[in-house]
């Protein structure tokens, strides 16, 4: 779909402050009309915008949410059971299926910068096409890429291909998710990259310049359109590494591994990760994120069993456990 038919969508819709496409629909061969195409949409009072979207299109909710719960009770239930974002699943519209998240821009953006719940900003760090951006969240999402790089790094040896990098940053979000258990295509992160691997270069190409500048990498191609990458694996450099994680996360794994307070250039205050060794350093960062996606990714599932209705919540997880036993096969 060209960026004109996926805007369209969006009219039928209250205005929103932030709204991105993600998932299979930007996969460059997919010419599938069965594929569901998935947004986020930021909002800064979801209260408010779904009350006006009940009135718009009450048939895209759960039938008892629409006449039962009202805009009070969707925004509720996503905040106190789920991470935040209500989802309506199989919305048809124009010959097309849709899914659309709803999340307050306030949540979004503390997900970007700490990974607090590791779970939209999980999906920010897979290619995305950006629809509406008021608040230029690109901009901000940047902090969330560089991080991804970090974190990946981490859990890389010192030689890899650029296609490693981005499946080790595509699986971050992953680690610890339930559904990968039962309800997930197993080959999903290789065919993520795979299919997508042009945007996921131009996407983290800044990034990869910027660490070979900076000497933690070294980027070599031979003659082929993929790059291959080898890293200093030394301990001054995995601190790097955890350093340039999100606040929260460091915080995390200081409360594990301990801190110390030293003075930053500009007199500030900081606190420093106490790293014995990398292997010691990404195996904690491995547990923090692997709880985060565990624990998101459950208060999101029943979330989304509350709200999407017994007959979507059934044909949404059959489609995952159909993907799931075809990869196994």
């Amino acid at each position: 779909m060209d960026k004109a038919e996926l805007e369209s969508f969006l009219k039928v819709l209250p205005p929103v402050d932030f709204c991105c496409v993600y998932g299979s629909a930007l996969h460059p061969n997919n010419h599938e009309k069965s594929t569901m195409v998935d947004y986020v949409l930021g909002v800064s009072d979801p209260e408010q915008w779904h009350s006006q979207n009940l009135k718009m299109n009450k048939r895209h909710y759960a039938s008892w949410l629409a006449h039962l719960g009202g805009a009070r009770m969707i925004t509720q239930i996503a905040d106190e059971i789920g991470v935040g974002v209500h989802f309506n699943p199989f919305v048809s519209w124009n010959d097309k299926m849709f899914k659309y998240g709803v999340v307050r821009m306030h949540d979004l953006v503390q997900d970007i910068l700490n990974w607090e719940r590791f779970y939209l900003s999980g999906r920010l760090q897979k290619p995305v096409r950006i629809l509406v951006d008021n608040l230029d969240l690109e901009n901000v999402n940047s902090s969330n890429l560089r991080a991804a790089v970090s974190a990946a790094l981490l859990l890389l040896p010192p030689k890899f291909t650029e296609e490693d990098l981005y499946a080790k940053i595509c699986s971050l979000s992953y680690m610890g998710d339930l559904r990968m258990l039962f309800a997930e295509d197993k080959n999903k992160v290789k065919k993520i990259v795979q299919g997508q691997f042009d945007l996921f270069q131009s996407r983290y190409k800044s990034f990869l310049e910027e660490y070979e500048a900076k000497e933690l990498l070294r980027l070599t191609s031979y003659g082929s359109p993929q790059t291959n990458i080898s890293q200093d694996c030394g301990l001054p450099v995995a601190r790097h590494l955890v350093n340039t994680l999100p606040p929260m996360v460091r915080s995390q794994i200081g409360m594990k591994l301990g801190e110390k307070k030293k003075l930053s250039d500009s007199g500030q205050v900081i606190h420093e990760v106490l790293i014995g060794s990398r292997d010691e350093a990404a195996k904690c960062m491995q547990k923090v994120l692997r709880q985060k996606v565990m624990f998101s990714s459950a208060r999101q599932a029943v979330s989304g069993l509350l709200t999407a209705g017994g007959v979507n919540s059934i044909r949404y997880l059959a489609n995952k456990m159909c993907k799931a036993w075809k990869s196994l096969s």
